[in-house]
């Protein structure tokens, strides 16, 4: 009678690498829930006046670098492992049988409900890149996510009232899956960086090829690889764009604008246009910006078209995006959604 093969138990991995990562991510929403505390703790311990266009310019700073630096950290972690469950060829082959222009929509629609500025919602739009999502879709949650949110929105119907916030909202929305939608049919994916090309394009999860299925250790691992590589390419130019923004953000020539967007003249939309594009701040930001200039007269279009412009074509953006897209893919951004954020400022001139 031959002797019974006792079939192997099966191993039941430690739980400590699950745990380390949930603690890591309850420390990383503890902290970032602090960052307007210790920006002002911060500035604080720098001698001067807390609401000079310094102290103003040295808060934005330090709120703003470890907010987008923890964003960065955080989103492209996660893509990371995502990304060994669904590889490249795997996330085009779900995207493939979808009618064109569904995936901009669905992805301006998450940039609207996403509460980011412009430099917060690179490190997604580095994710969704990397993680093989169409060129073009991501493009249209870039654009929408600073642009059309529900902190403008609200704080537009209180000032300007319920028809223009949905206007605003309409055309807005409307310009995000627009740019998208061009720019993916241009099919520029080949003035990509590089190194995001080489991500993006990067070879079958190890179980696609026959190898064993990965473990989530090795998952985790793979996350850790994915951070790494982005953080050390990018993190300077974060640092230099928000500091710039930052600088631009204390010092903001108010009586120039009003002078330029109080006059009424054609060249009025595109100069508040080109205006907005050296500054950095969020809807939030820039709405008593906007309350201000109203107030003094400034034509309501034109101040809706620098608002456009500086929360979704903000030269600190720009910075950090340089790090991602070749100079011609950024022109190419910069034309596809000014030209449509110039359209926005003219029809509401014309309208309202």
């Amino acid at each position: 009678m031959s002797a019974e093969v006792e079939a192997p138990r099966p191993s039941h991995p430690a739980p400590w690498p699950h745990l380390a990562v949930l603690a890591a991510v309850a420390a990383w929403f503890w902290l970032y829930g602090r960052l307007p505390a210790i920006s002002e703790a911060l500035t604080a311990l720098i001698p001067v006046e807390r609401h000079s266009h310094t102290g103003e310019a040295l808060a934005f700073f330090f709120y703003d670098v470890p907010k987008v630096l923890m964003l960065l950290a955080l989103i492209v972690f996660a893509m990371g492992v995502v990304r060994s469950f669904f590889s490249p060829e795997r996330t085009r082959a779900l995207l493939a049988g979808r009618r064109e222009g569904v995936g901009n929509v669905l992805a301006a629609l998450l940039g609207v409900v996403t509460p980011f500025c412009s430099c917060s919602a690179v490190p997604l739009f580095i994710g969704l890149v990397s993680a093989g999502v169409p060129l073009g879709v991501t493009f249209s949650f870039l654009i929408a996510a600073p642009m059309v949110n529900e902190v403008a929105l609200v704080m537009l119907f209180g000032l300007v009232g319920p028809v223009v916030a949905l206007t605003y909202f309409s055309f807005g929305l409307a310009v995000a899956i627009l740019a998208g939608w061009v720019i993916g049919r241009l099919h520029l994916e080949g003035w990509l960086q590089d190194w995001v090309r080489d991500i993006a394009t990067g070879a079958s999860a190890p179980e696609e090829a026959g190898g064993a299925p990965l473990s989530m250790v090795e998952r985790y691992r793979l996350g850790v690889e994915a951070l790494r590589e982005i953080m050390g390419r990018v993190w300077l130019w974060i640092l230099l764009g928000i500091a710039m923004g930052a600088l631009i953000h204390g010092y903001v020539p108010e009586d120039l604008m009003v002078r330029i967007m109080g006059a009424d003249a054609w060249w009025s939309v595109p100069a508040a246009v080109v205006l907005g594009i050296p500054m950095y701040t969020n809807a939030a930001g820039v709405i008593p910006i906007v309350e201000a200039l109203l107030g003094k007269g400034a034509a309501l279009g034109t101040v809706l078209a620098f608002m456009m412009s500086v929360i979704a074509l903000s030269l600190p953006e720009m910075i950090i995006l340089r790090q991602v897209l070749t100079l011609r893919l950024i022109a190419v951004f910069i034309g596809v959604v000014g030209s449509g954020i110039l359209a926005v400022g003219f029809l509401f001139n014309l309208l309202f």
